[in-house]
């Protein structure tokens, strides 16, 4: 198979198929068995342009050790205050001012359709590290290969998604991803923070959802849990954040309730919605995600890079 990767942007996971995912996972698992010589050489001589005007501190820092692992290097803008957006400068002439440095750019941004416009803009390929409420694509990648790795399969699982369903970026990108992989989705949240209409629509007849409220209900039925954190910083009135906060948490007393090999998930940072009691039982998997989304990282950079691996 040609590699469907190469020198392409990485905006939406919609745009990719089952197999190009497959792929991507398939050189994941090579990528591990490579000799250290041969796997630094996969981006040696190459440059990364990180540009968060978000914080971040896992996609960040996973993307950079992934191209460190490659045998690349990375530039960075991490805090805004520290580049020329300060001075007014605006996403064209920083995207275009990085580029001009580096071989790959990757974005997050506050602003939907911040990553779209910046491949746009720019000759080389940009990666969404997060663009607002809309996308995290490899995100999704990562975490679609941690239940492949974990479970073997997600044809027929029963995974509830839960939390914050319509301003979790994690979220859409998971939902247009797992519809490759037939599994059976239960959405759990507030009314709230139900999916958005749209994206519903969008689902439709690609994959088995059903709506709930309570997570209790139904987790003994269920063979992986995606908490999500009920994200303050997104909510335009800080009132109608009060009202749902806290509203699901998991603990040792709902686990013990479920499967003894239910999955949790969780893109991180967590706040209270997972109690550090789960840290250390099997079914916590949500730091063994943060392993796996180096693994994926690097795959995909050097999958971007190299016309063949």
């Amino acid at each position: 198979m040609t590699n469907p990767f190469f020198n392409r942007d990485v905006i939406s996971i919609r745009e990719f198929s089952k197999s190009d995912l497959e792929y991507l996972f398939k050189t994941a698992d090579q990528i591990q068995t490579l000799q250290p010589n041969r796997r630094s050489s996969l981006a040696d001589g190459r440059l990364l342009g990180v540009m968060f005007f978000e914080p971040s501190t896992r996609t960040r820092l996973s993307f950079e050790a992934a191209m460190l692992s490659i045998g690349g290097q990375t530039i960075s803008i991490i805090e805004p205050k520290t580049s020329s957006t300060e001075k007014g400068e605006n996403l064209h002439d920083t995207v275009k001012t990085v580029e001009s440095y580096v071989d790959l750019i990757v974005l997050r941004h506050r602003m939907e359709g911040a990553a779209r416009y910046a491949a746009q803009v720019a000759e080389k390929p940009v990666i969404n590290g997060g663009s607002g409420s809309e996308e995290h694509p490899t995100q999704a990648m990562l975490d679609i290969y941690t239940i492949l790795k974990e479970r073997g399969t997600i044809s027929d699982l029963k995974i509830a998604l839960v939390g914050d369903l319509k301003y979790g970026r994690t979220v859409y990108s998971l939902l247009y991803g797992l519809a490759n992989f037939n599994p059976r989705v239960f959405l759990v949240s507030p009314p709230e923070l139900r999916l958005r209409e749209e994206a519903l629509s969008d689902l439709e007849g690609k994959i088995n959802l059903s709506q709930h409220t309570d997570l209790e209900e139904i987790v003994s039925d269920l063979d992986v849990i995606y908490m999500t954190r009920i994200q303050k910083e997104r909510f335009p009135d800080l009132v109608e954040y009060e009202k749902v906060r806290g509203t699901y948490v998991i603990d040792n007393q709902l686990l013990s309730k479920g499967r003894e090999d239910l999955m949790v998930l969780h893109p991180l940072p967590r706040t209270t919605e997972i109690k550090p009691e789960v840290d250390s039982t099997p079914h916590a998997k949500y730091f063994n995600q943060t392993i796996y989304g180096k693994t994926v990282r690097a795959a995909l950079i050097s999958l971007i890079l190299n016309k063949e691996i």
